[in-house]
């Protein structure tokens, strides 16, 4: 057994899961150093909602937070997520706009790229696994992990070996959801290992009180690389606490090489700023309990939050149990996707509509029928003519990959916002937020406010 690699989710899915992903790189800065002397395999730093919450939250610019924290973490290999066709936005971009996004992302500081889709489709992450490949980056190609008929351990090891075949230098399993119990990691990691010849990674959040014992498990099983989180920003819909990890897999076969005596000084430093967040209402305490809606449910935190949000709304709160028995029968009809952005907003949605209109796919919401048609790609099973009738009518299915009916649109997007751009990446932010990254961009000439000729910044910077 080869040394226990650690991923740290700090500065990414950790404050994601737990703040809504407002940490800002200002709070990141004088913790950075302390961070690069731990010596992880690698840092989640980037991708999934931190650009978003950049540019539409914290009037930051996503590129330079990525900058700086490159050039503060020197001893650990920078990692972000990324949404196959999806990029980091919402809907599916044509290939051109994803390889430039790509080359972009490495050639400010990324070295590893983890691509996931929604529905497992792997035609969704094609080009970007190409694109990485081409720039030099390391290719982590994921799967998203959920439960259901057909989501056997055969299944996960076929779409493994497939995404080998494309490319990947290691697999992560994502289980968004906290529903990969610790026995099931077990035999899943043990399969992995004798299907694939690279890296497994395992990504489990702590949401349903299991993640501990499940990362305990897999490491058993042999999985090569886990995601924790420090300890001031770990469990409820966060990862495990890294140093109980380091500690639990200390002296043994295991053991991951990392000191807490150096894990303690970043610690205590977020445990301040922890404080500052519970404050600051940032923080809720709900989301550190563990939640066990989502073992009897399958449904993922986020998601749950949203439907009781959804129903409160509609002034019909007292349907939460028929709703939730809704989902499960909604996901069934379209092909039991994996409940992760965006499936798990679309098959949700469609469940209260349901429940509230009293009778089924009465209303039906454009995304839905996107799904249904094949918009967002091909489901895990395919979806039954009668309820592909039934949602979209005589309209004719996708069956090609997405994307192909996307023409090239970055040329289209650069001439768009010629006036705004001081440097290559802002049309990037323009191709994936639109408007939000507009009003960011007006803000900043307005205030001549650029982190990178900022010079009190930069001197905060080479001072820290």
């Amino acid at each position: 057994m080869s040394q226990l690699k650690i991923m740290e989710t700090v500065l990414r899915d950790s404050h994601q899961s737990l703040i809504a992903t407002r940490m800002s790189t200002e709070d990141m800065l004088p913790i950075l150093d302390s961070l690069n002397e731990v010596g992880y395999y690698s840092m989640e730093v980037w991708g999934g909602a931190t650009f978003d919450a950049c540019l539409r939250f914290l009037n930051e610019d996503p590129w330079e937070r990525l900058r700086v924290i490159r050039k503060h973490i020197t001893n650990s290999k920078l990692q972000m997520l990324f949404r196959g066709q999806n990029i980091l936005g919402y809907r599916h971009y044509a290939d051109d706009v994803v390889e430039y996004f790509v080359q972009k992302s490495i050639a400010n500081g990324i070295d590893i790229i983890r691509i996931f889709d929604a529905l497992n489709d792997p035609r969704n992450l094609k080009t970007a696994i190409n694109a990485t490949k081409k720039e030099g980056g390391h290719v982590q190609a994921a799967m998203s992990y959920t439960t259901g008929p057909i989501y056997t351990t055969e299944y996960f090891s076929k779409y493994a070996k497939q995404l080998e075949e494309m490319g990947a230098d290691s697999i992560c399993i994502k289980d968004m959801a906290g529903l990969l119990k610790p026995y099931a990691a077990y035999e899943l990691v043990k399969a992995l290992k004798e299907t694939v010849k690279v890296p497994i990674q395992l990504h489990t959040h702590y949401t349903s009180g299991l993640a501990s014992m499940t990362l305990l498990k897999a490491v058993e099983a042999g999985v090569d690389i886990i995601d924790t989180a420090i300890s001031p920003l770990a469990m409820g819909t966060s990862q495990p606490p890294t140093e109980a990890m380091v500690a639990t897999f200390a002296g043994t076969p295991y053991d991951t090489g990392l000191s807490l005596e150096k894990i303690d000084k970043p610690s205590r430093m977020f445990d301040a700023l922890r404080t500052k967040y519970l404050k600051e209402g940032l923080l809720d305490p709900k989301v550190l309990k563990v939640d066990v809606n989502a073992l009897i449910y399958q449904v993922p935190g986020g998601m749950l939050s949203n439907l009781v949000s959804q129903l409160k709304n509609a002034n019909k709160s007292d349907k939460l149990e028929e709703v939730l028995e809704e989902v499960p029968r909604v996901r069934a009809d379209v092909g039991y996707p994996p409940l992760v952005t965006p499936s798990s907003q679309i098959v949700g949605t469609q469940a209260v509509m349901n429940v509230i209109s009293g009778e089924r796919y009465k209303t039906v919401t454009k995304e839905f029928k996107g799904l249904v048609k094949g918009e967002y790609g091909k489901t895990p099973v395919p979806i039954s003519d009668e309820i592909r009738k039934k949602i979209i009518g005589d309209e004719k299915p996708i069956t090609c990959r997405p994307a192909d009916n996307i023409k090239p649109e970055l040329e289209k997007l650069k001439g768009e916002i010629a006036q705004y751009i001081e440097q290559d990446e802002d049309v990037l932010s323009y191709a994936l937020f639109g408007q939000v990254a507009v009003n960011f961009f007006e803000k900043r000439k307005a205030d001549k406010y650029k982190l990178a000729s900022n010079t009190d910044y930069e001197n905060k910077i080479t001072s820290v």
